[in-house]
């Protein structure tokens, strides 16, 4: 069990190493000796895990699709809406999360690895599909479609701010980005509910944070 737990850290320290360096250079131009570098770790624990640099590429772009801090919520609306704030906000926090992104742009990549774009918008649908379900959709929103839409919105939104002299907050420009759509998909009555606000990912992270806590009376009787 130590050994396997080990071996999962390891793995770990050469995808987030790969990652960063990956964001920071592109893939054509990261090397295996400037990944090596980044994670302090020898060649042979490397290649124990990971064969080759595109192993590590889909290794990052395994990680891109999560829906980690998301709590269910009264509407599926909003928990798609929470999905896109909360990856807006550890985006610039967590190298893996940027680093697939890159790679999802960079077309020799794209022309390597595909992206997992197809599986954030088969995850959107499904949240849009139970939602339409619930009666909270207008009627005209085809789930597919609409997910599709706000995939390919956020990554340009995502691309769009880094090319500002002063690149702007990720999160605020989401928020915004849903205020404009959700008109055009929520029924009256769900969308007078939603919260769109920027800061709603820190308070959902801040949330998880707290219930996964030690209650002080269990530590006592510990």
């Amino acid at each position: 069990m130590v050994q396997q737990q080990r071996a999962i850290r390891t793995r770990r320290v050469f995808l987030e190493a790969a990652a960063e360096v990956f964001d920071e250079h592109g893939y054509d131009a990261a090397t295996i000796s400037a990944i090596l570098e980044r994670a302090g770790l020898t060649r042979g624990a490397l290649y124990f895990h990971f064969t080759s640099k595109e192993e590590l590429a889909r290794g990052v772009l395994e990680e891109a699709v999560t829906s980690d801090g998301v709590i269910p919520q009264t509407f599926k609306l909003q928990e798609w809406v929470d999905t896109a704030l909360l990856l807006a906000y550890r985006l610039p926090r967590e190298p893996l999360l940027s680093a697939s992104i890159r790679l999802s742009v960079d077309m020799r990549a794209r022309s390597l690895f595909g992206t997992r774009w197809p599986d954030w918008i088969a995850y959107g649908a499904e949240l849009l599909t139970e939602g339409r379900a619930r009666g909270e959709l207008l009627p005209n929103v085809d789930p597919v479609a609409a997910s599709r839409l706000l995939v390919g919105a956020w990554t340009g939104v995502q691309v769009a701010r880094e090319s500002t002299a002063e690149p702007l907050d990720l999160v605020r420009e989401i928020s915004a980005l849903f205020e404009m759509v959700l008109p055009n998909i929520a029924v009256p009555g769900v969308l007078s509910r939603l919260d769109t606000s920027p800061h709603r990912a820190e308070r959902l992270l801040e949330q998880n944070r707290a219930a996964a806590a030690p209650h002080p009376d269990a530590t006592a009787s510990s």
